[in-house]
């Protein structure tokens, strides 16, 4: 899944015509408030329907980051075999067993990494990877449940059988995991994922079969409340921009006022091992890659705002901490290749023109959290039918938007390669999420596209001796690549003229190429990119 080097990447840019990052008057602030309710079960990865003030939460996992050791990787002891029900606001909670539901609902409804939707009282549940008692094997599920949200609540506090309020149908096509349901008007997109049949290995010893979707399967659903069916659209196929999963993708209004969807980095990149740093948008007439736009921060799932100003023409989306490849540290922007936790909360917004920008606000998570996290909104906010919320009819100071829940809780922000359960566990906190408007405390920061420009990535190869760079090119150009050493002796200089435009790939060999810190300069007629790379043990 990741790559065995451990490499930390301090990426700096220097712009012949001296571009600095800025800052921008924020049109918002996000102050955040833990609190705790007694006996509250950690979560993460968990899908949710809401009714008035109470959430009903359904599958994901009750420990941490899914372990190295095989045997031990996903295991049925960490799934949530309970139903949970809980009220923030009295801080009470309520849960039963799926005990008594049909085996096929029992098991879909205790995996992770499900696809979900509510619409009206119902929640549409698709997919999710987990161990099959039935199967005797961890598959994913090909499965589409619907849930009644309210008659689940009210059985499960009153203690009553609610096995009425649920419904199954088997298909094929929905057995993905790790994707995104959602809804334009009428029709259902269900963007990206995977189907991931047998048990996760991440020791280079596959024992099951991966399939990216690569793909937006749209169809809509016929629920008359006892009847249950599925018209499946043309889907739309991409092999290389929508090989995509664990990620977000966040309900839009569009510059032209419409509804639509921006899915946002997720991974792996088809020739790398790292996220994506370009989004796509999807509406209902079709989808385009926005290869314009870069973003730096929150690559992984993570809990998200989506608002609207409809006076301003700006789409604001608001993302919390989870796993990215870049992390700010006082100013200096430091891509990391393990891709590590992050604390970031950072802002997207979308201009009236569909120009994008990422801000990092200057707030962060109060620890290593936010990975498979949820953001459950307040009831009774303004939204529209998408579930987007109406930024300009905000008008106290400050207000509760909602609830941050559960997620992935690291001890540090790279725990991948030491993880044996005990470095993260399944968080059990709620945080409230304020919005505070006419505040003139705190800048958002920008990081201007042209960081993006080269997306230089460096791969240091010690077995080999050898460093290979990724980097992309605007024009025709020459290109100078300097090596030197923490100590400023230059170890390799290298002029290349006439490169062509688009990508590019180097291979430069370095004797005696050992642990420590290099510091890699590209330059080209108009910018320079500088990384500096440490080789850990």
């Amino acid at each position: 899944m990741m790559k065995r080097t451990k490499i930390s990447i301090i990426f700096f840019l220097v712009l012949v015509c001296s571009m600095m990052m800025s800052a921008q008057t924020a049109p918002f602030q996000i102050a955040i408030e833990p609190m705790n309710i007694s006996g509250l079960t950690g979560l993460q990865a968990f899908g949710f329907g809401q009714y008035h003030d109470k959430w009903l939460l359904i599958g994901g996992r009750i420990d941490g980051l899914h372990r190295r050791q095989p045997w031990a990787t996903f295991d049925s002891a960490g799934q949530n075999t309970r139903l949970l029900v809980i009220d923030p606001e009295r801080q009470q909670i309520w849960s039963a067993p799926l005990s008594t539901l049909p085996a096929g609902i029992q098991e879909q409804l205790s995996s992770t990494n499900m696809e979900f939707h509510q619409a009206g009282d119902d929640l549409y549940i698709i997919g999710g990877y987990g161990y099959s008692i039935t199967a005797d094997d961890h598959i994913t599920y090909p499965y589409l449940t619907v849930v009644k949200i309210p008659d689940v609540i009210n059985a499960i506090i009153s203690g009553t059988s609610f096995n009425s309020y649920f419904r199954q149908i088997t298909d094929e096509l929905f057995a993905v995991t790790g994707g995104y349901l959602n809804k334009i008007y009428n029709t259902y997109y269900l963007t990206g994922g995977q189907r991931f049949d047998g048990r996760y290995n991440p020791m280079g010893h596959p024992s099951y079969v991966q399939e990216y979707t690569n793909s937006i399967r749209r169809f809509n659903i016929a629920d008359d409340g006892t009847n249950l069916s599925v018209t499946h659209l043309v889907p739309i196929v991409d092999s290389i921009n929508l090989h995509r999963r664990d990620y977000n993708v966040v309900s839009q209004i569009m510059p032209n006022g419409q509804e639509g969807l921006t899915a946002f980095s997720g991974v792996f990149q088809v020739a790398a091992d790292l996220p994506y740093t370009n989004c796509v948008n999807i509406d209902s007439t079709g989808y385009s890659p926005n290869n314009a736009f870069s973003q730096f921060y929150n690559h992984y799932h993570c809990a998200h705002i989506p608002l609207y100003s409809a006076s301003a023409n700006e789409m604001h989306n608001v993302f919390f901490g989870g796993i990215a490849q870049y992390y700010d540290s006082a100013g200096i922007l430091v891509q990391n290749n393990n891709v590590p936790f992050v604390k970031t909360i950072a802002r997207v917004t979308r201009n009236g023109s569909g120009v994008m920008a990422e801000y990092k606000l200057p707030v962060e998570m109060p620890a290593f959290l936010g990975a498979s996290s949820e953001f459950i909104p307040a009831s009774n906010l303004p939204e529209y039918n998408n579930a987007v919320l109406k930024l300009d009819d905000f008008t106290s100071d400050t207000t509760l938007v909602g609830y941050i829940f559960g997620g992935i809780h690291s001890s540090a922000a790279n725990i991948f390669w030491m993880n044996d359960g005990s470095q993260s566990s399944a968080g059990s906190q709620i945080f409230k999420i304020n919005l505070v408007k006419n505040s003139k405390l705190g800048i958002h920061k920008l990081n201007p596209q042209s960081i993006g420009t080269l997306h230089l990535q460096v791969y240091p190869d010690i077995e080999n001796q050898k460093f290979e760079f990724n980097f992309n090119l605007e024009n025709n150009s020459e290109v100078t690549l300097t090596i030197g050493d923490a100590n400023g002796r230059v170890l390799k200089r290298s002029v290349l003229k006439n490169l062509e435009p688009g990508k590019n790939s180097l291979t430069q060999n370095i004797m005696n190429l050992s642990e420590g810190a290099y510091f890699i300069t590209l330059e080209t007629p108009s910018e320079k990119a500088i990384q500096k790379i440490i080789i850990e043990p």
